[in-house]
């Protein structure tokens, strides 16, 4: 008995077996065996037996022909017009001596050992994507770190551009000068109001949580393929956010680095289950 098990990247468990005729009655236990086994990705599953590895003719043992020959007598006994064996069909019904129960066992064993050679397979390429996610994890704990300090420089800015500005309008105006101090309180009303709409703290910090949950997550190790699915959604929502409130370059080349991080995290929780 040779199997054959390969795997892929998949959401749910996606189950094909391709199997010989006269191990068919074994495809209930081979898909219990596998959905024990694995929980996402399409596995297939592909069981030959050695005749039809190498095709080497079968081999007759004269009890077997004996038996035939009775048979055969007994049947041209009740129906004389029935034909004689041919030599095929002879060899066709000499195939396959082991006893059934003999070949479910060895193909249940061969499968086993298969699985558990894909499984430490598995677990050497989730290894590998642990290492990636711990790289974008901290590329993007480094963004988030560029992003916080940017949004009061922003909004100094901003309130020195709206002093500049109030002024040029009053003096366009050609009305009375104002006095500093009534400068002063409007540019400082208008850069709060600024800051408000341009405020990112809230998304940094629900940023920063999700990134201690995928960390922790991947640290417990099992099966996180789905949690993590759902936190690199919460992921593209802050960044999104980030991007949409982003009222300077520097905020939205951030943003813009974040989703890039993010999906790649994305195609790499794919390969996790």
């Amino acid at each position: 008995m040779t199997a054959e098990l390969r795997s892929v990247n998949g959401r749910f468990l996606d189950l094909a077996l391709r199997l010989p005729d006269e191990l068919r009655t074994l495809e209930p236990a081979l898909r219990e065996a596998l959905s024990g086994a694995f929980r996402r990705g399409k596995i297939e599953l592909r069981l030959a037996t050695a005749r039809d590895a190498d095709q080497d003719l079968p081999q007759p043992r004269p009890a077997q022909l004996q038996r035939l020959a009775q048979l055969q007598d007994q049947v041209q006994a009740w129906m004389p017009k029935a034909p004689a064996l041919s030599t095929h069909e002879v060899l066709q019904w000499c195939r396959g001596t082991a006893p059934a129960a003999v070949a479910d066992e060895a193909a249940l064993a061969v499968v086993r050992q298969a699985i558990e050679r894909l499984r430490e397979a598995r677990a050497r390429e989730g290894e590998r994507l642990v290492a990636v996610l711990a790289e974008r994890i901290a590329t993007l704990r480094a963004l988030a770190a560029q992003a916080e300090p940017l949004v009061p420089a922003v909004v100094q800015r901003q309130r020195e551009r709206f002093l500049e500005r109030w002024r040029e309008a009053l003096s366009a105006a050609g009305g009375a000068p104002a006095t500093a101090e009534a400068v002063q309180e409007r540019a400082l009303a208008e850069a709060a109001a600024y800051a408000l709409r341009i405020d990112v703290a809230e998304e940094l910090s629900r940023l920063r949580a999700h990134l201690d949950e995928i960390a922790r997550l991947l640290d417990a190790g099992g099966e996180v393929g789905k949690r993590l699915d759902f936190l690199i959604q919460e992921l593209h929502r802050e960044a999104n956010t980030l991007g949409s409130k982003a009222s300077a370059l520097e905020l939205t080349a951030i943003a813009v680095e974040m989703k890039v991080a993010i999906e790649q995290m994305r195609e790499q929780v794919q390969n996790l289950e």
